[in-house]
């Protein structure tokens, strides 16, 4: 789970990381899979926490990418927002089930 999720964020992520740490993640990866294919308990352990060493500042900094081509600044509007609001009043319809209670609670008093 943890191979396949790694290696699909590596290729969704394209240009925004470098190549570099793109053959740092696949080494660590490759070794996970061998330690998994050993069954060596501590060898899976070790793999795992050297991926997640590699991936933790790696997540981070694509999170960051992401965050700084979003909306801009909380409470700021968006470069490309257009103003499409449309304000409208509406009336609430009530199921037929509902009518009928309240008719009843009427009825009752």
């Amino acid at each position: 789970m943890l191979v396949h999720a790694t290696r699909k964020t590596i290729e969704e992520s394209g240009e925004k990381i470098t190549d570099e740490e793109k053959q740092q993640v696949e080494a660590a990866v490759v070794s996970l899979e061998e330690s998994i294919g050993s069954e060596d308990l501590e060898a899976i352990e070790s793999s795992t926490k050297s991926l997640n060493d590699i991936l933790t500042p790696l997540t981070q900094k694509l999170y960051a990418q992401e965050a700084g081509e979003g909306e801009g600044q909380p409470g700021e509007p968006s470069a490309d927002s257009s103003d499409n609001t449309v304000d409208a009043e509406y009336e609430e319809v009530k199921e037929v089930e509902e009518v009928e209670e309240d008719e009843d609670k009427k009825e009752d008093k």
